[in-house]
């Protein structure tokens, strides 16, 4: 068995909103995510994506959030996720042609999103806000 693809991620939080982006087929909603590349860290990877997925600039936290994994391709991805405080929402960046972008509250996130792990995730992370988290309600 292969090791996991390595990505890494965005949960990118504006005015108690989420951002999703379909992934490019159109049919799923995702958060910006992505492989890392030789050179760059996990965190510079995710603000990578953040960027030509969703036009968005920000402040990640200092470490991931969590992790998740599944499986493309017959492949484990493992995915680290960040949490950004989004600074700038940009109207042109480089994937607006092939993906859409929507805000939306952490209950419609967990609603929208196929990915198992990343839904859990989700739940870990807004059912029991800590003081220096995104409270939601």
């Amino acid at each position: 068995m292969s090791d996991p693809v390595r990505q890494s991620a965005v949960l990118a939080v504006s005015d108690d909103r989420v951002c999703l982006v379909t992934a490019r087929s159109g049919r799923r909603w995702v958060i910006p995510k992505g492989q890392i590349d030789p050179g760059h860290t996990a965190g510079e990877a995710a603000l990578i994506e953040a960027w030509e997925e969703a036009g968005l600039a920000g402040t990640l936290d200092g470490e991931p959030v969590g992790s998740f994994v599944y499986e493309k391709l017959g492949r484990a991805h493992h995915v680290l996720v960040y949490r950004m405080t989004v600074t700038a929402v940009h109207d042109r960046y480089p994937e607006m042609g092939s993906r859409q972008r929507a805000w939306v509250t952490v209950d419609e996130a967990i609603d929208r999103v196929d990915e198992p792990g990343l839904r859990d995730l989700l739940r870990r992370l807004f059912e029991a806000p800590h003081p220096d988290q995104l409270s939601v309600g």
